[in-house]
């Protein structure tokens, strides 16, 4: 599979040339991110430029660049195992072009070995680490923390907290609710991402059928991650991306209004800066 990017390079060459006063965030549409620093540190999370996996998937926005276009990165994280988390095709470019790190977990390097990696890309084996909760990861002017994160879709997910001078982001991949209490209580989170989803019809993938599924957080276990977590800023990914999945984020400002978190609520479309 090769990339066929509907943006050209616009979008990387805006983060290359970003300075930012402390830390800037890109939401890359789906759950990806770039992380740039002061310290001109730059780290890719969850980056994905796939189409799904049509017609049980359907991607619903632009792709918005073309990895091997990618000529400044420090590490790329994946935070699952799922095709939109870890996959070669979108991440493997990254790190041949620019000799970054892969973090994931082991079910992350399962599909890192699945796919060859080592063998269809220009890509080292000492570039490849395994994470797990409880590790810490030094990039640049970032220390990057490996928290818990429950999502029963993931077989070995995990979440990311990013501490730099300016504050701390937060990365919780697809996970609901649940693991993140120990979290709110040792990070003052500035801005936390979470996957804010709804329930469709979905072709299913082994009898080709139509079936009701709920993917990610709805309304009510969005809040209620975020309350456990005690986020400043809430920033829902993941709500744009696949046909009959799509859902609208603004309706969270009444489901958050009545808790003691959110405090604020970040609405990002694909393309968009958010600075801590």
């Amino acid at each position: 599979m090769t990339v066929d990017s509907d943006w050209d390079d616009w979008l990387l060459r805006a983060v290359e040339d970003a300075d930012p006063d402390g830390l800037a965030v890109w939401y890359l549409g789906c759950n990806g991110f770039v992380v740039k620093t002061s310290g001109d540190t730059t780290v890719f999370v969850d980056p994905y430029l796939g189409i799904g996996d049509p017609p049980r998937t359907v991607r619903m926005i632009p792709v918005p660049f073309d990895p091997a276009e990618v000529t400044e990165a420090d590490a790329v994280l994946g935070t699952h195992e799922h095709t939109d988390h870890v996959h070669g095709p979108s991440q493997a470019p990254i790190l041949a072009g620019t000799g970054a790190d892969y973090y994931t977990t082991d079910s992350g390097h399962d599909v890192v070995r699945e796919e060859a990696w080592l063998e269809n890309y220009a890509v080292t084996d000492d570039q490849l680490h395994e994470v797990g909760e409880g590790d810490t990861v030094e990039v640049g002017d970032l220390t990057i923390h490996v928290e818990p994160a429950n999502d029963p879709d993931a077989e070995h997910p995990v979440s990311y907290v990013f501490e730099h001078e300016a504050g701390t982001f937060f990365h919780g991949g697809d996970a609901r609710p649940g693991d993140f209490e120990a979290v709110g209580e040792a990070y003052d989170i500035d801005l936390g991402v979470l996957a804010f989803g709804t329930v469709g019809m979905i072709e299913d993938s082994e009898t080709g059928e139509p079936r009701r599924t709920k993917w990610y957080n709805d309304e009510n276990t969005i809040v209620e991650a975020a309350n456990e977590l005690r986020l400043g800023r809430l920033l829902p990914s993941h709500w744009d991306m696949w046909k009959g999945m799509t859902t609208e984020p603004t309706v969270l400002h009444n489901h958050a209004s009545s808790f003691d978190y959110p405090t604020t609520l970040e609405i990002a479309e694909i393309g968009d800066r958010v600075d801590l």
